[in-house]
């Protein structure tokens, strides 16, 4: 009897996981063209004001790789404006960074799979190989589990092992819905007034040391927040 009652309940929970796991499979599908859709309706109405637009102009013509480098608050607004250039760009290896992954493929993004705490030195060489394609890396500075407006080392290290100038990108808005995440992800509502800021990009020499990565750390940190205070500061904000 014992076994017959485990027998139906292994089938039901099989059941159960084939359900889920068809639902999961078709929201992959799903969820790329509604975020598109949506992302087109809130922010093709917004009125965008570029700052420091000739640093991403020249790092362009050049045809060699470079590095986007921003604070994760902003990554929605961020992505949504990349367009024309071939981007890779890491991805947490988690379950739900199978959608940002197919989100970013989408938009014509090739993607490598890791984050800080798993997988970080196989995304780094899939990053390498990558950029060694002529593609330019979309990194999020602060990472995917902050803290905040902290750098991680991970951007400089793929500048010193590439070559690769990083582009520090920051934007604000004067009307934008927050949400309640260890980031405050920030999105503009339509019709708002955007502004976004391409500051001076910043070159990292060829094997730095650990006392030169903190420096440089440091260096793309000061840049991102300088950016993200003039951004807000246009609205009279002092964050978002």
């Amino acid at each position: 009897m014992r076994s017959e009652e485990s027998d139906d309940s292994s089938r039901k929970k099989g059941a159960g996981n084939g359900r889920e796991g068809l639902f999961y499979r078709f929201s992959l599908w799903v969820v790329p063209f509604f975020f598109r859709l949506l992302s087109f309706v809130l922010f093709s109405t917004c009125r965008v004001q570029r700052r420091g637009q000739e640093h991403l102009t020249r790092l362009a013509g050049t045809g060699s790789p470079f590095i986007v480098s921003f604070w994760h608050y902003g990554v929605i607004y961020i992505v949504y404006q990349a367009k024309k250039i071939p981007f890779v760009a890491m991805v947490s290896a988690s379950r739900d960074g199978e959608y940002v992954s197919r989100i970013l493929q989408s938009k014509g993004f090739a993607t490598v799979r890791g984050s800080r705490n798993r997988g970080a030195v196989g995304a780094l060489k899939g990053l390498m190989k990558e950029m060694a394609k002529s593609k330019s890396a979309v990194l999020v500075a602060d990472g995917s589990q902050g803290p905040a407006r902290k750098a991680q080392a991970g951007t400089i290290l793929l500048a010193s092992k590439t070559g690769a100038p990083i582009l520090p990108v920051g934007w604000a808005a004067d009307r934008c819905k927050t949400f309640r995440s260890w980031d405050r992800t920030a999105i503009p509502l339509p019709f708002a007034r955007v502004v976004l800021w391409h500051g001076e990009p910043i070159s990292v020499p060829q094997g730095v040391q650990s006392a030169e990565l903190e420096e440089y750390r440091l260096r793309l940190e000061q840049a991102l927040n300088e950016l993200y205070e003039k951004s807000w500061g246009e609205f009279g904000r002092q964050q978002h």
